[in-house]
């Protein structure tokens, strides 16, 4: 992981015992973390919030007595640097929806293998976005019900490169750099993918791509 020399403070709030110990055996023997307190209500993660400065909560909305979405909403409005990683039993399209809406972006399933919560830890702690493959699936399966394009393969190679920089976050300039071509350049070849895709934005874009079997790594900006 490309993470910094400095410990990242962690708070763990969940009600469930064992994935409580199992998240503090997986981090505590990880000198990059350090759990700075396990709660299991919301009353109790709250007061800690109010006196300690953490980087991460790892939380399960399902399960902690939030009323609602609206708790975290809040959580997220008072204390807005705090990165909030949900790790839950399942979830729902509009929970989906309504956790990307107050700028969670960080959900896997408590299925998840090692490799995989730490990456989605270190994708949180790096301001990326990282969503389970099965929530992914969900997205897709159950998303707005465009129609696929025709032929998703009729883009260039050069175009498909375009497209899996762009699911990596860059911006148009700094594709323009990587690739030592105009900035001019690549905003034409973006018109012609968005046209030849049928999207209007980077995430149907996304959506579209994976469709297409051009993308296989899920942590990317959606």
């Amino acid at each position: 992981m490309n993470m910094n020399n400095s410990s990242h403070k962690i708070i763990i709030a969940d009600s469930q015992y064992l994935v409580v110990e199992a998240l503090k055996t997986l981090l505590g023997n990880d000198e990059r973390f350090i759990i700075s307190s396990v709660v299991n209500s919301k009353f109790e993660l709250l007061k800690v919030l109010e006196h300690e400065l953490c980087g991460l909560l790892i939380t399960d909305f399902n399960l902690v007595d939030y009323e609602g979405i609206d708790d975290l909403r809040r959580v997220k409005r008072t204390f807005p640097d705090l990165v909030i990683l949900i790790l839950t039993n399942s979830i729902s399209k509009v929970e989906f929806t309504e956790l990307s809406k107050i700028g969670i972006k960080n959900i896997i399933y408590k299925t998840a293998d090692r490799e995989e919560i730490l990456a989605a830890i270190d994708a949180a702690l790096r301001g990326k976005k990282y969503f389970a493959e099965e929530i992914l699936d969900m997205i897709i399966e159950q998303g707005d019900n465009r129609q696929e394009p025709e032929e998703p393969t009729h883009l260039t190679s050069s175009e498909i490169e375009i497209v899996r920089l762009i699911a990596g976050g860059l911006t148009t300039k700094e594709i323009a750099n990587q690739k030592n071509i105009s900035f001019h350049t690549v905003n034409t070849h973006r018109k012609n993918i968005f046209r030849k895709m049928e999207v209007s934005n980077a995430s149907e874009l996304i959506m579209q791509a994976i469709r297409a079997g051009w993308i296989d790594n899920i942590e990317y900006f959606i």
